[in-house]
């Protein structure tokens, strides 16, 4: 049987940015894709630490280092600058391959700053 199970996470992000006119996404550095084996264009799920919305979109890749954290589109109304927030990322894998998998977990701090990596 195969079963979704959590991939990746990042948690603690803080929203940096957010633009209601374009079409819809959240930007990431590219340094934490990379980190957590998340892919441009891949679904991922949001939880507003803040507000307690829960939503799902797609990712693009921001600039290397920039620590940004852009709402983009219908996105950017469930979370504003500020905002901290969860972005949980799931791959299906086989049920007796779940016992040895390992998601890949960064936790944030202050300035979007990895404190911890799992």
């Amino acid at each position: 049987m195969l079963i979704h199970i959590l991939k990746a996470k990042l948690h603690n992000l803080m929203v940096t940015h957010s633009r209601i006119d374009y079409e819809g996404s959240i930007g990431l550095d590219e340094e934490w894709l990379e980190a957590t084996g998340i892919f441009p264009w891949e679904k991922v799920h949001i939880y507003n630490i803040s507000n307690g919305e829960r939503f799902e979109t797609y990712v693009i890749k921001e600039k290397r280092g920039s620590k940004r954290v852009v709402l983009n589109g219908a996105a950017a109304r469930k979370a504003q600058p500020g905002d901290r927030i969860i972005v949980a990322c799931y791959g299906i894998t086989e049920e007796d391959r779940a016992d040895s998998f390992k998601p890949r977990i960064l936790i944030f701090g202050a300035e979007n700053q990895i404190v911890k990596a799992k």
